[in-house]
């Protein structure tokens, strides 16, 4: 029998939780109860491709340039490499536990991690309209000087305590690198981890050279071009929530179980779902359904293996 092929896209709270500060032992510890959670999927037969997100760590990964900066004089890496690190920190992390956790569960895989681009279209119109808030909060006078030193565009923090936000552009993936050694790895078996953190942002230049740009790809929209890349049958966002909601957090909040494409057009439509937050998702699913894949499910980790809980979306 013919194996299924899942993309499994772990959501930020996967590795560091709101309230915590980011040490290796809480993200260790994170990544540990997560990745439990996608044995039963082996067991049942799956092969596995995994993605991820990395918004808070490379964060920080931002702030420490800043400090290296201010306190040492030292270089800033351009955000293309910060994601890069993120990329590769997260993936050992993710890698390493994996492994002991498939040991103790007896269970004989390869583990790889990629280092991955995107393809984005260097006319996307993101690039004009930069929305997506990345690292420290500066002053108005510190923040006008980075613009007139780095060009960087800044927008100003809604929060009570105020201050200036770098903000970068977050265009559409239409590919990714290495698609066909992902799933040639992915169908021999092997655990594959990829596009971590929505994948590192590049065009192709007139001479068909790869050109990196500052800026951010969402990892959910990023996984759903790796599952249909690689002809996966289903698509799971884990996230911090059991189920799809309408009315989320009101009296009147209402689980929405099963779904099909016409059915997310039309909340969406109506705004049902937060920009910030569900919406996202749900796009990144109906792109995968549309483009083939048999169904997405949005869940979160710990109820993956208790079939009755989940929000599945499907074409019909």
């Amino acid at each position: 029998m013919e194996k299924k092929l899942a993309v499994i896209a772990l959501g930020g709270n996967a590795l560091l939780r709101g309230n915590q500060k980011g040490t290796v032992e809480e993200q260790t510890q994170n990544t540990q109860d997560t990745l439990k959670n996608i044995i039963f999927l082996i067991k049942e037969g799956y092969n596995i491709i995994l993605a991820h997100g990395n918004g808070p760590q490379v964060g920080n990964i931002l702030m420490q340039n800043a400090a290296g900066k201010e306190l040492y004089d030292l270089p800033e890496m351009t955000l293309d490499y910060n994601v890069a690190s993120s990329q590769g920190g997260i993936g050992y992390m993710i890698e390493h536990n994996l492994r002991n956790i498939l040991k103790e569960n007896g269970i004989d895989k390869n583990v790889v991690t990629l280092v991955t681009q995107v393809l984005v279209d260097k006319n996307d119109p993101a690039f004009k309209n930069p929305t997506k808030r990345v690292g420290r909060i500066y002053s108005k006078e510190d923040a006008e000087k980075l613009t007139a030193e780095k060009g960087w565009i800044f927008k100003e923090e809604v929060k009570a305590d105020g201050g200036w936000r770098r903000v970068v552009p977050s265009p559409v993936p239409t590919s990714f690198s290495n698609a066909d050694v992902v799933e040639k790895l992915a169908n021999e078996g092997n655990i594959v981890i990829t596009v971590g953190g929505g994948g590192i942002p590049a065009y192709i230049n007139e001479e068909g050279q790869t050109v990196p740009v500052e800026g951010v790809v969402d990892k959910d929209l990023a996984s759903a071009v790796v599952g249909n890349t690689v002809n996966a049958n289903e698509f799971y966002i884990l996230t911090d929530v059991p189920y799809i909601y309408k009315n989320f957090k009101q009296e009147n909040q209402e689980i929405l179980e099963f779904l099909n494409y016409a059915d997310c057009e039309k909340y969406i439509a109506d705004g049902t779902f937060a920009e910030g937050s569900m919406a996202p998702k749900i796009r990144a699913c109906m792109q995968f359904v549309k483009n083939g894949g048999e169904k997405s499910i949005i869940t979160e980790a710990t109820l993956l293996e208790d079939k009755k809980y989940g929000s599945k979306i499907t074409m019909d």
